[in-house]
């Protein structure tokens, strides 16, 4: 079975009465007939606010403004119409409505849209990571008995025009990571990766298949030598660099999303690399965090260290 990941973004919007807004997956999509949050995938270079926004447009008729980040989660599993295993990296955002008209998507990946409140959402075959979002226990039997009952339609395969070169999309999770005296733990990026020699964020892209704070705690260990524990999520961010150079020396396109978390470490070590020779880390170590906004920085821990540094009044870039 062939292993895909794709990065998608939606959205929890209420109305006054508290009813939550949902879309129905259309026989043109891989889940036909079950119902989720709106939302869908990121274009190349796209950030996952603006992929909200534009989602909400398409397939609900109405504008919708991000007021904060809600959840960030990953699911795996097999599409039912196809040989493919899919990773889906997910963030949620909470949204409000700023205008538009309410109407269904026309020839889309949805064809209803609706204002569901609590009793009837028990009663809908949910994606497992709506009802999880919604805390609606989950309905596998209802998913199963809709997809063999509701007709899918296979669309002509389309030939798109080929990218003008190698591009990839990379789903990254970081973490601010503080210990009771108070310091910071960066990492050194080695020299045959993009960055070289500035000081980044613990953390790194997620494997196949693992959720992003397991991902994040798993990089910890690895390129600092710590066990830590996640205590908030800071901001989701994203970059692209078309001519990204790696250890391979070939430019890629490619895309980043970033989740930074808030993390502490509570019985802090010396900081050791103990990822594989050849790994993306060259030296971790503990920071005053004075001393540490001297450094030469990423962009992921100027905008952390700032954060820190109490000066959060003024929203985040969003690079």
């Amino acid at each position: 079975m062939e292993q895909q990941r794709r990065i998608a973004a939606y959205g929890i919007c209420r109305d006054g009465d508290g009813r939550v807004l949902l879309v129905r997956s259309s026989a043109f999509s891989d889940m036909p007939g079950v119902w989720q949050l709106p939302g869908g995938g990121l274009k190349h270079g796209e950030h996952p606010e603006w992929a909200v926004v534009r989602e909400f447009a398409e397939a609900t008729g109405l504008s919708v403004r991000v007021t904060g980040v809600a959840a960030i989660l990953a699911d795996i599993g097999p599409l039912p119409f196809r040989d493919v295993e899919l990773h889906h990296d997910r963030v949620i955002f909470d949204v409000v409505m700023e205008g538009g008209d309410l109407r269904h998507e026309a020839g889309g990946s949805t064809d209803l849209v609706r204002w569901v409140d609590s009793a009837e959402l028990a009663t809908l075959p949910l994606m497992p990571f709506t009802a999880r979002l919604l805390g609606v226990p989950p309905r596998p039997e209802l998913i199963e008995e809709t997809l063999l009952t509701v007709p899918r339609v296979t669309l002509p395969e389309t030939v798109a025009a080929p990218p003008t070169g190698p591009r990839g999309q990379r789903f990254a999770a970081y973490g601010l990571v503080t210990d009771p005296a108070g310091r910071v733990l960066l990492t050194q990026i080695a020299g045959a990766y993009p960055g070289a020699g500035r000081w980044h964020l613990p953390g790194g892209g997620t494997d196949f298949g693992e959720q992003p704070d397991v991902g994040f705690l798993r990089e910890l260990v690895e390129e600092a030598g710590q066990e830590g524990r996640i205590t908030g999520l800071l901001r989701v961010s994203h970059r692209r660099n078309p001519a990204a150079r790696g250890p391979e020396g070939v430019p890629i396109d490619w895309h980043s999303v970033r989740v930074t978390y808030l993390a502490t470490v509570d019985h802090p070590t010396p900081a050791v690399v103990t990822e594989a020779a050849g790994g993306s880390t060259a030296e971790a170590r503990w920071f005053d965090l004075a001393e540490a906004r001297m450094l030469a920085l990423t962009d992921v821990a100027l905008a952390a260290l700032d954060w820190l540094a109490g000066q959060s009044r003024t929203p985040l870039p969003r690079s």
